[in-house]
């Protein structure tokens, strides 16, 4: 655990800077010229295209390397180049190299979370971690994210109280989805739970641009947090893996960071890529070794959470399995009129 960040602390401003396509091409440029300094192999192409940063956030191939690097033991120090590249990039102010930079998010937690339990000195991890805690931080101007839970006691555009609202019903009832954010320059333990369930919350806010191979790796990542890997003997594809380098077994899981967790999960089972087979059975694996450490531990909210989720993905496949039955008695619905 470090005291102190080697890389000074920057907030962006509130407001998001106008920038043009010229200026976007060359901070994207610039980006991957300095990450070919660290890598061992990128492919000249990056640099050619016409959409530098779009590239390198689907690049598998530059992927693949940043995440080995990571995996690896000494990856995360102050003197780490990678996380320094992650640092810059992430604070030049370019939405798609945000992206670039979330899209390591999965990776970042995992091993960070990992080591962080050892005591190690993990400052390169923990800079890039806060200097994405900071953004959010401005971002919501340190303020909570809450959401209004419908009540009949207050009027509504579909109803109207008859009777006259108790003086302690007089109040919304506001749920927080997000804690308030204090600003904070360093990662002590106290803390760390929270500064990692931000970035993940700011993975979250971004998932559909993210690249499909990041969340299959961020749902192989919850299985390992969970230290319940499930086998499914019913011909799920939910095997164990081998031990990668950054296997620490279970972790402690708060609901600050499993919240974001299952909101992640969630996406994966019922967003736009819940058809992509080995993301959905990623998905759908996970929840299951949650769920299994949910009750373990005995968490009443987290059973019930990680149980909606597994019930959710159960009608997700049998809804995807009555699509693929073709009824031919049905009438076919098309925007073409014959004559």
């Amino acid at each position: 655990m470090s005291d102190q960040s080697p890389f000074p602390e920057k907030i962006p401003h509130h407001y998001k800077p106008q920038v043009s396509w010229s200026d976007s091409y060359t901070k994207a440029h610039q980006a991957i010229e300095s990450l070919t300094a660290i890598l061992p192999a990128i492919s000249p192409s990056l640099s050619s295209s016409e959409t530098p940063a779009s590239c390198l956030l689907h690049n598998s191939d530059v992927a693949t390397q940043i995440s080995t690097l990571f995996r690896s033991p000494k990856s995360g120090a102050v003197n780490d180049n990678l996380c320094a590249w992650l640092y810059d990039t992430f604070h030049s102010s370019e939405p798609d190299l945000h992206l670039v930079v979330l899209r390591f998010i999965p990776v970042i937690a995992s091993v960070y979370l990992s080591r962080a339990a050892l005591n190690k000195p993990l400052a390169g991890f923990e800079s890039v971690l806060l200097a994405i805690y900071g953004y959010e931080t401005a971002a919501r101007n340190g303020q909570a994210i809450t959401l209004s839970i419908p009540d009949l006691s207050h009027s509504s555009i579909y109803h109207e109280t008859k009777q006259m609202a108790k003086s302690g019903a007089t109040e919304l009832h506001l749920a927080v989805i997000s804690p308030s954010l204090e600003p904070h320059g360093t990662v002590r333990s106290t803390r760390r739970a929270r500064i990692v369930g931000v970035a993940l919350e700011l993975y979250y806010s971004k998932i559909s641009e993210i690249p499909i191979g990041s969340k299959i790796e961020f749902c192989e990542f919850c299985k390992i947090w969970s230290g319940q890997e499930h086998n499914d003997n019913e011909g799920e594809n939910c095997e164990s893996e081998k031990n990668d380098g950054i296997r620490g077994g279970r972790l402690n899981l708060p609901w600050e960071l499993l919240q974001p967790i299952l909101k992640i999960l969630g996406h994966c089972l019922m967003g736009p890529d819940h058809k992509n087979k080995e993301l959905f059975e990623a998905a759908f694996c996970a929840c299951k070794s949650l769920h299994a450490r949910s009750l373990h531990d005995i968490n009443p909210r987290a059973i019930l959470a990680t149980a909606s989720l597994l019930k959710l993905g159960e009608m997700a496949a049998h809804h995807t399995i009555s699509n693929n039955e073709i009824d031919y008695t049905e009438i076919a619905i098309t925007n073409v009129i014959s004559i």
